[in-house]
C-alpha cells in the first residue's frame, strides 16, 4: 500500500536541540528535500549567527530557503507562507517528500493553517499602546486583549506586548477580533497530510546545548561576522538575530566579551523557553525525547515515529517506509537496506 504522496512532515523544537542535523540525516534516509522554517537561516551572511546548514550539508540534500535574502530586505510569517507553499506544491509534483524544519513557531502555524489578511500598521495607535504598557505594565495592556478576545489572549504571553499589540491593532482597525479572522483562513492543513514531531530534551540539557554552541560560535568567528553585518542597513527582521544586539553592545564597549556571551546564553535559553511554549500548545505535535538515544539511534527513532503514525490500524493511513530499491530517488538498494528495519518490514513505496 503506497504512502500518500501529499504527506507534508514537520521537525520542530526548540534552538540547539539538534532539528538540522537530524532533518539532513532523515532526508538522506528517504530522499526528501528541506525546507528551512527559520526566521533568519534565509538571510545571507549571517550564518554564524542564524546557524544555517554549511553549504556542503545542503549540496548532499536539497535544503531551501536558506542563505536566499539580503539582510537589508524584512521577513515574515506570510512571506515564509508564500514561499514554503509554493516549494511544496513543486516538491510533491516531483513526488519527493518535503520536510519542513525549524523552530519559529508562528510560521510553521501560519504555513499549516493559514494566515488572514492583516490590515496595515496604525503607527498611531500602536505607540499610543506601547506608552501605555510602559506606563501601567505589560499585564494591564494584556488585560485589555482578554476583555476583547479571550482566544488570542490566551495564547500570548502578557510580555510579548508586540504580539498583544497587533492583536489589539487588528481589533480597532477591522471591528473583528483575530479569533474570528483567524476562522477564515485555510492553510496547507486544507489540502495535505500534516505530520508534526517535537524534539525535545530535559531543560538542564537544552540549557546545556546552548551554551555549549553560543561557546562555539565565539570561537567560529561570531564577532567579525556582527562587525560586518552593523556597517550594513540591515531590516527590522535580521537585527532581531540572536546575538546581534548582545555583541554589538561589546563592540560599543558597553560590557566586556565575556558578558556579551553570558547574555547571549541567557536570551538564548529565554528565546528556548519560549519556543517550547509556543509549541506544547499545540496539540497536534507528536513529540520525542532525545535524552535517552544515541546520536546514531536519533533520525531512526524519528523513521519509526513516522512509521506508527502512519499505522493503518490507528486510521490514520499507510506507512511511510523506504523503498527497496528506489531508482527515482537515486538512492541505492544498499542506502535502502540501511535504514530501520522495522521500515523495511514494511515494504511500502511511494505513491506514484
Amino acid at each position: 500500500m503506497p504512502i500518500d504522496k501529499r504527506t507534508v512532515l514537520f521537525i520542530v523544537g526548540p534552538t540547539a536541540i539538534g532539528k538540522t542535523a537530524l532533518a539532513l540525516k532523515l532526508a538522506r534516509e528517504i530522499g526528501a528535500e528541506i525546507i528551512s522554517c527559520d526566521s533568519m537561516q534565509v538571510y545571507k551572511g549571517m550564518d554564524i549567527l542564524s546557524q544555517s546548514p554549511k553549504p556542503s550539508e545542503t549540496k548532499k540534500v536539497r535544503y531551501h530557503l536558506v542563505r536566499s535574502l539580503s539582510p537589508a530586505k524584512e521577513y515574515s510569517a506570510g512571506s515564509f507562507r508564500k514561499r514554503a507553499a509554493s516549494l511544496i506544491d513543486d516538491i510533491i509534483g516531483r513526488k519527493n517528500i518535503p520536510i519542513i524544519v525549524g523552530g519559529t513557531g508562528l510560521y510553521v502555524k501560519g504555513l499549516v493553517d493559514g494566515l488572514f489578511p492583516a490590515p496595515k500598521a496604525d503607527l498611531k495607535l500602536r505607540k499610543e499602546m506601547y506608552d501605555y504598557a510602559s506606563r501601567y505594565g505589560n499585564r494591564r495592556l494584556h488585560k485589555k486583549l482578554e476583555k476583547i478576545d479571550s482566544s488570542s489572549a490566551s495564547t500570548i504571553h502578557p510580555n510579548n506586548v508586540r504580539r498583544v499589540v497587533r492583536a489589539l491593532e487588528i481589533c480597532h482597525s477591522t471591528g473583528r477580533t483575530m479569533t474570528e479572522l483567524k476562522r477564515g483562513t485555510k492553510g496547507i492543513a486544507d489540502k495535505y497530510r500534516i505530520k508534526i514531531f517535537g524534539l525535545t530534551a530535559p531543560r538542564e540539557e537544552v540549557y546545556s546545548n546552548i551554551n555549549a554552541r553560543v561557546e562555539r560560535m565565539f570561537a567560529s568567528g561570531v564577532v567579525n561576522e556582527v562587525k560586518k553585518l552593523s556597517g550594513k542597513g540591515l531590516s527590522k527582521t535580521a537585527k532581531a538575530v540572536l546575538g546581534f544586539k548582545e555583541i554589538l553592545g561589546f563592540l560599543k564597549n558597553e560590557y566586556s566579551l565575556d558578558e556579551a556571551k553570558e547574555l547571549m546564553k541567557r536570551n538564548t535559553r529565554r528565546f528556548a523557553k519560549r519556543q517550547l511554549t509556543w509549541f506544547r500548545a499545540d496539540k497536534r505535535i507528536r513529540w520525542i525525547n532525545l535524552s535517552s538515544l544515541r546520536a546514531t539511534k536519533k533520525a531512526e527513532a524519528i523513521l519509526k515515529e513516522i512509521a506508527s503514525s502512519f499505522d493503518p490500524s490507528t486510521g490514520s493511513g499507510s506507512v511511510l517506509s523506504l523503498p527497496k530499491d528506489d531508482k527515482s530517488s537515486g538512492r541505492s538498494p544498499e542506502r535502502s537496506r540501511g535504514a530501520s528495519s522495522a521500515l523495511r518490514a514494511s515494504s511500502i513505496r511511494r505513491g506514484a
